[in-house]
């Protein structure tokens, strides 16, 4: 008899009892296994002990703030995928999380459903597979997706889990235009809106990186109206 598949742990770092009862019945009911933690340093305590496929961040914790939270679990764990939650709406504040290690960030209200498809999103896209190579040359980085980093004139890079998976798919479609409905749906799990700035700010982060001149990207680059393209 096949051995039992095991089932990815999610940690939620949160304080509000409410909307930690909400998100743990949603997810177990989705099939994950869910640790809770109301405290900053009780988060990073059980990020180390629990090894969690993805976290769950709230941005005001009553001892640490959730920057320095997701700083520290970066210390040890540079890829576990890490969605930070705010009741902030101010870009400076969403741009500081994912500038602290955040991979991604949901503004307080926020629904449940698109949480749940994101976290099926991490995880369809890592069991799919990538016909990218392990290695891959951009430019002056040389980029290393089993380790997690680019390696850019003998400064090393850390890559985060969602670096990473849009560095595959434009890998994966090397030359051609890549829209940001199809970068949304496959990484992300989302459906396109209007106001989503969420692959733009990825994209930024990534040239700030890779590219000589980020400013004037020579590798990653803007189809306008449409999305992105990888020239190496």
């Amino acid at each position: 008899m096949a051995a039992p598949i095991a089932k990815k742990t999610i940690l939620i770092v949160e304080d509000e009892p409410h909307i930690v009862m909400g998100l743990k019945d949603s997810l177990e009911f989705e099939g994950f296994r869910v640790v809770t933690a109301s405290k900053g340093k009780e988060g990073i305590a059980l990020a180390r002990s629990e090894s969690p496929d993805a976290v769950v961040l709230d941005l005001m914790l009553p001892d640490i703030n959730g920057y320095n939270v997701c700083e520290e679990i970066r210390r040890w764990n540079s890829f576990v995928p890490i969605i930070m939650l705010t009741a902030r709406s101010q870009e400076t504040d969403k741009i500081r999380g994912l500038d602290a290690g955040a991979d991604d960030y949901l503004t307080k209200p926020f629904s449940v459903n698109e949480l749940i498809a994101r976290m099926r999103a991490i995880f369809r896209r890592a069991q799919r597979g990538s016909t990218a190579p392990e290695a891959f040359d951009v430019g002056d980085a040389k980029i290393n997706f089993a380790a997690h980093t680019a390696l850019v004139r003998g400064e090393e890079h850390q890559l985060s889990f969602y670096e990473v998976e849009l560095m595959r798919l434009l890998v994966e479609r090397i030359g051609q235009p890549v829209s940001r409905d199809e970068i949304l749906s496959k990484i992300w799990g989302l459906e396109s809106l209007p106001t989503n700035r969420t692959v733009d700010n990825f994209i930024v982060k990534l040239r700030k990186k890779i590219e000589k001149s980020p400013d004037k990207p020579a590798h990653i680059l803007t189809v306008y109206g449409f999305g992105y393209k990888l020239v190496p």
